[in-house]
């Protein structure tokens, strides 16, 4: 569905937005996975690195656009409302399964590339590998907190959702701390409810510490927190649209950032923040920075009007979802396309990125070199939309 912007955008929360799917083309596609600056990488398990903060830095972003997008009808619960976000939530999480089938299937085409055999043949062998599809991921876990969480908005009186937050995350913490699932092991109840519900072969593998771990960081359990996170941006919204200058917006987003931060790192101490448990820690630290980042946003672009620096964010961040899928579908291309090179076969990323870059300018830099690179790629294809101002939507 294609349509044209809206001039009551608000211009920082577009950049927010933007920066997020920046940062998640950036940390998913460097050159080579095996040389990746520190501060690229997500954490092995407790921490926080900068990767680790862009899925709910987007997480926190949809809770603030969904204030703003309920308040034009007045957060009515409706059949029309319902009906439209069952199905803008089931499209979403089939569209992540299909990008899951479309990496597993290429995936397993590209290994068979140099074999003697047929192109049926080898699809036949590849689709076998989908006794291994992954269920769940990033758009899939985006599906689920979008209709419950809108389902929570549209029928619970905003007076309790304060009350329902700090409820989701005491009781996932006290859940996470009877069980003592504080570490990667099968008996982490985590693990334990998605392996009974999905099953291990449809579930990601986590590496801590050099070993692999059937554990999924977007799995069922760990979506419960998730829900207290976009209703935290929720709330977020609503001192936004509350405010009545610019100015008392931001103000009010430094305060509230600021006290979710400082709650969350005193949390830490009982429940170290976590991305791949979702800890309760981590809801309120990444919502925290995300609600600073926002207030000095709407302070830079709003009220200072400096915004020629943002237009590269505003690209991204006007069509995000669209964007982020013509990643993963040009990154599954670039790693199965390939051509003869020296009596063998490489692949387009491994021409462009090892060959060329790497060779050049080392492996660490020319990594990160064809992740920017694959970045302003994307960045060209959001931009042409931008210029002819037009946004495709679910």
């Amino acid at each position: 569905m294609i349509k044209t912007p809206q001039a009551s955008r608000l211009l920082s929360l577009d950049v927010l937005r933007g920066i997020t799917i920046a940062g998640m083309i950036l940390v998913n596609n460097p050159g080579d996975w095996g040389h990746v600056y520190a501060p690229l990488r997500h954490a092995e398990w407790d921490g926080l690195t900068p990767t680790d903060l862009v899925f709910p830095f987007f997480m926190f972003i949809m809770g603030v656009s969904m204030y703003l997008s309920y308040k034009k009808f007045d957060f009515k619960f409706s059949k029309q409302t319902f009906t439209k976000l069952l199905r803008r939530s089931v499209l979403l999480f089939l569209i992540g399964l299909a990008l899951s089938s479309f990496g597993l299937l290429c995936g397993g085409t590209g290994d068979l590339w140099g074999e003697d055999t047929g192109l049926l043949q080898k699809m036949v062998q590849a689709g076998r590998r989908f006794e291994h599809l992954r269920i769940l991921g990033v758009l899939e876990r985006l599906a689920l907190v979008s209709f419950f969480g809108s389902l929570i908005v549209l029928l619970v009186r905003q007076k309790f959702i304060p009350f329902l937050i700090a409820v989701i995350l005491a009781a996932y913490w006290i859940l996470i701390a009877a069980t003592n699932s504080f570490l990667p092991t099968e008996n982490n109840i985590v693990a334990v409810i998605d392996k009974l519900i999905l099953g291990s072969s449809h579930m990601y593998k986590l590496s801590v510490d050099g070993v692999s771990v059937t554990f999924d960081p977007e799995g069922l359990l760990s979506t419960l927190p998730c829900l207290a996170h976009v209703l935290i941006g929720f709330w977020a919204g609503k001192l936004i649209a509350e405010g009545t200058s610019n100015e008392e917006r931001s103000r009010k987003l430094f305060v509230f950032g600021t006290l979710m931060l400082f709650a969350g790192y005193f949390l830490s101490y009982g429940f170290p923040i976590n991305k791949s448990l979702w800890s309760s820690s981590f809801v309120l630290v990444t919502c925290g920075l995300a609600s600073l980042l926002l207030g000095l946003l709407i302070w830079i672009i709003d009220m200072r009007g400096r915004r020629k620096w943002s237009v590269y964010f505003e690209s991204f961040g006007v069509n995000p979802m669209f964007i982020y899928v013509i990643a993963a579908v040009l990154a599954v291309s670039i790693d199965v396309i390939g051509f003869s090179y020296q009596n063998g076969w490489i692949s387009i990323k491994s021409f462009f990125g090892s060959v060329c870059l790497q060779t050049v300018f080392g492996d660490y830099f020319g990594s990160l070199l064809f992740a920017v690179l694959f970045n302003v790629t994307c960045w060209s294809v959001g931009h042409i939309l931008y210029r002819k101002k037009i946004f495709i939507k679910l």
